[in-house]
């Protein structure tokens, strides 16, 4: 099997790389470089190619010169924040280049393609119950959830059009590292919690800023559900074994199914580091839903997957990672 992996220089998408190639699986690894600056350590092996998910040309050319059979698409745009002032950026990115990528790929596959995509919980947007079942209303609050919401909805299409075998995996809040500390969160800007938590430990950047006190959850900050890197390097594999053994995978969540404060989550940072997270509270930042909780059984029905690893793993390989 040839896997043409976007977005593989990125934080999860360069986990599931290393995990693919190790699996014994053709990696062919596609990045334009243009938030993660440089290729990560990557086995050797792994075939690197420098170019943009949205050139068609490229596309179909790796497709079908490396007779790639499965996408799996972590390419695009993640920060909630910045898609509420840049909407016109994570709908070009998330939505326009993800249907090109879609298209041209499908169209020069040989055989019927198999495409994993990359989604979110932030399609959900305000939940009313948690923990989130896929059955949930999507109803997104911010431009990146939308985004996500409508590339799964052009996924189901080419399902129906061109017989694309899908899955949309829906996870919750990717965090942790590989255990070596050779891979891990490399975001320019960093937006995501526990490394913004070690690195302000460690005295690496300035206070964290706690954005909103006030949410209705035990200690007033907002409630996230936590799942290790390679637990969804893991999920990955497994929603490619399915789609092969002909299940219709759809849309599922990957999460742990525990949800933990962001206090919750500066208290681990600080036993992990044996050092307090400086820290303050500002304002609630827009579009940042009260609770984020996953039920994943659709996950274990479907693929066989379970998360393995505990939030206190997560933080220690992150920790690790930090060090190197």
């Amino acid at each position: 099997m040839s896997i043409l992996v976007t977005g593989a220089a990125g934080f999860v998408g360069s986990h599931f790389a290393r995990a693919a190639h190790d699996a014994g699986l053709r990696v062919v690894a596609l990045d334009d470089l243009s938030t993660s600056r440089e290729w990560p350590a990557l086995s050797e092996g792994i075939e690197r190619v420098l170019g943009d998910v949205g050139d068609r040309f490229l596309v179909e050319l790796l497709v079908k010169d490396r007779a790639i059979d499965t996408v799996v698409h972590f390419a695009g745009r993640i920060q909630v924040g910045e898609s509420m002032l840049e909407p016109a950026l994570y709908f070009e990115q998330n939505l326009s280049r993800t249907t090109t990528l879609l298209d041209a790929a499908s169209a020069a596959c040989k055989r019927p393609l198999s495409f994993v995509l990359s989604s979110s919980a932030a399609v959900y947007g305000q939940v009313e119950r948690s923990p989130i079942v896929e059955f949930a209303p999507t109803r997104p609050i911010s431009p990146y959830g939308a985004s996500k919401l409508a590339a799964e909805v052009v996924l189901a299409s080419y399902g129906q059009a061109r017989g694309v075998r899908w899955a949309a995996l829906r996870y919750f809040n990717a965090a942790g590292a590989h255990p070596d500390g050779s891979l891990r969160e490399r975001h320019d800007p960093e937006t995501h919690l526990v490394p913004l938590a070690i690195d302000a430990a460690l005295g690496q950047r300035p206070p964290l800023v706690v954005h909103g006190d006030d949410y209705p959850t035990s200690d007033g900050t907002c409630e996230r559900d936590y799942v290790h890197v390679m637990d969804l390097a893991d999920a990955h594999l497994a929603a490619i074994a399915a789609l092969d053994h002909g299940v219709a995978v759809g849309a599922v969540n990957l999460g742990s199914e525990r949800g933990s404060t962001v206090r919750e989550v500066l208290a681990e940072a600080a036993r992990a580091t044996g050092r307090p997270v400086p820290h303050e509270v500002g304002p609630r930042r827009a579009g940042d839903p009260v609770r984020l909780v996953a039920a994943a059984g659709l996950a274990a029905e479907k693929i066989g997957w379970r998360p393995r690893r505990s939030l206190a793993e997560v933080v220690a390989d992150a920790v690790l990672s930090r060090r190197f």
